[in-house]
């Protein structure tokens, strides 16, 4: 069994596994397998054609493109020569991603093919972007294999020990003005702040021959943060471009795959695909899911596609460099129960507190903001110290801008985020309140609530449905539905049904795309 290798940087561990299990196989991506000790050799050798060209400590090398194998070669490659990583979602439109680049001070830019010529078009506007690779051979641009050999060799560098060098810098979605870069260091990955390892949670330690999935998108924390954990075990890692069932199924037929994280609309997808009835899934031994709650008709429906697999949610940020708390598998009950509404409790080594506005702990099941202090919290926010100064207080303890209580044996329920609260006639309304009723109504999918401008009471909460297939949603009956289950004053005063939810690559729903529509021309989202 694999428990993680106490490595302290990603050099220490590609070596650790390149020694040990040189022909293992580290990275499956679309038919190319790459072993632990050649991607080791790439790695080495990518870090000494950096360094040779000029790019060195600090430097930032920017990434567009989908899921690839050559991200991570590029990740540790650039970690070796002191260079930080910026993948950029390729989901963004141009002028975003510009804003990134400009913002990043990137000096290169490696794009996969069907973003070479953008990622070309992007750096002849911005001065500071010496060099645009293609991922892969092909594009009438270099690739990395023509960089190595242009540049050659320069000596490896010395890793800060502790794993204090900046590793990647993730730009948060921006749900309030630009992104802010996010930067995480080799530490905060191996979550090893002051030297003393975290022990490993039973479900997370890996066999032998397991394998893990990268598919959640790598401008994210869930994608990069996924794509170095089997690799952190000594296992396979089978990524894939982006989320397509069809492709998983297969993997997890052929025995491939053992674990993965997915978002609860992805599992819905997967084990709703037609291909699953027929897939054999009695390999996968683990299930991760987050960033939104699961419905428990659904998790139920995922127990009976995977037999065999333990069911964890996460919950976490970028900030945290993912997740820090969890909810195990022997808290998941298909019947429900009163924790399975809860995010459930902080990993070991990872301290949480809930504080009122004034920075006071709450007593238990009292609504206040979670804190949280570990080896996981971010470095900073790039360039932005006054906004890394609100979010990071001096004893190390981050503002999630997460609403949550606790209870009585210390797990954590996410009310909501701070900002999305909605305040109709001075009562405070937190959304997920609304949707885990709205949730337990037999014709719901999925549903979202926001709040709506409102003459008398400034705020109206809004339930936004997408009903299930063939079932038709009625407006009184939800209302009267839901008003049987919370208080009436946090019921909805109207719904919408939609086709389907708005959602950022990491598969959250967009509340300020479903608001938008009813705030247009007021001066702020809260009357």
């Amino acid at each position: 069994m694999h428990a993680p290798h106490e490595a302290e940087t990603l050099n220490e561990l590609a070596d650790y596994w390149a020694d040990r299990k040189p022909d293992h196989v580290g990275y499956r991506f679309e038919g190319r397998e790459t072993r632990f000790g050649a991607f080791r050799d790439t790695t080495v050798r990518l870090s000494r054609a950096l360094r040779a060209a000029g790019i060195g400590k600090g430097d930032r090398i920017a990434w567009i493109g989908k899921n690839s194998d050559r991200y991570f070669a590029l990740l540790f490659g650039a970690a070796r020569a002191g260079a930080v990583t910026v993948p950029i979602g390729w989901r963004l439109a141009p002028q975003e991603m510009a804003f990134i680049l400009q913002d990043s001070g990137a000096v290169a830019l490696v794009a996969t093919p069907e973003f070479a010529d953008l990622a070309q078009q992007l750096a002849a506007e911005i001065p500071a972007i010496r060099w645009v690779l293609a991922s892969e051979p092909g594009c009438g641009i270099d690739s990395p294999e023509d960089f190595m050999e242009k540049h050659g060799d320069a000596p490896e560098l010395e890793a800060l020990p502790g794993g204090g060098d900046p590793l990647v810098q993730l730009y948060t979605s921006g749900t309030t003005g630009n992104p802010k870069g996010v930067v995480l260091t080799q530490g905060n990955f191996f979550r090893n702040s002051d030297g003393n390892r975290p022990e490993i949670p039973h479900w997370d330690v890996w066999g032998e021959d397991e394998a893990g999935l990268q598919v959640m998108p790598i401008a994210h924390i869930a994608g990069t943060g996924y794509g170095i954990a089997p690799m952190n075990r000594g296992v396979s890692c089978n990524i894939v471009a982006e989320f397509n069932p069809g492709e998983i199924l297969d993997l997890i037929h052929n025995k491939q795959l053992t674990r993965f994280f997915l978002v609860p609309a992805a599992l819905q997808m997967l084990i709703t695909d037609p291909k699953a009835a027929e897939t054999d899934t009695s390999g996968v031994v683990q299930i991760n899911y987050g960033a939104s709650p699961m419905p428990l008709q659904l998790l139920r429906d995922c127990m009976k596609a995977f037999p065999n697999a333990g069911f964890c949610q996460f919950y976490g940020m970028t900030e945290t460099t993912g997740t820090i708390v969890v909810l195990p598998p022997e808290d998941h009950d298909p019947e429900g129960n009163e924790r399975m509404r809860s995010a459930g409790k902080p990993l070991p080594g990872v301290e949480v507190k809930i504080v009122d506005e004034h920075g006071e702990e709450v007593g238990v099941r009292e609504v206040g903001e979670i804190c949280t202090r570990s080896g996981a919290n971010m470095a900073h926010y790039f360039k932005q110290p006054d906004k890394t100064a609100e979010t990071v207080d001096a004893d190390g303890w981050l503002r999630t801008g997460d609403a949550a209580y606790r209870d009585e044996d210390g797990y954590i329920y996410i009310h909501d985020r701070m900002k999305d609260m909605i305040i109709t006639g001075g009562e405070n309304v937190y959304p997920a309140e609304v949707e885990n009723a709205l949730y337990e109504h037999p014709h719901v999918s999925e549903a979202a609530v926001i709040g709506v401008p409102d003459e008398k009471w400034g705020e109206a909460v809004k339930a936004i449905i997408v009903p299930k297939p063939n079932q038709v949603v009625d407006e009184a009956h939800v209302i009267g539905f839901v008003r049987e289950r919370i208080a009436g004053f946090k019921a909805p005063k109207s719904v919408d049904v939609i086709a389907e939810m708005p959602r950022n690559a990491s598969g959250k729903i967009l509340r300020k795309d479903l608001r938008a529509p009813y705030w247009e021309g007021k001066d702020r989202q809260v009357n």
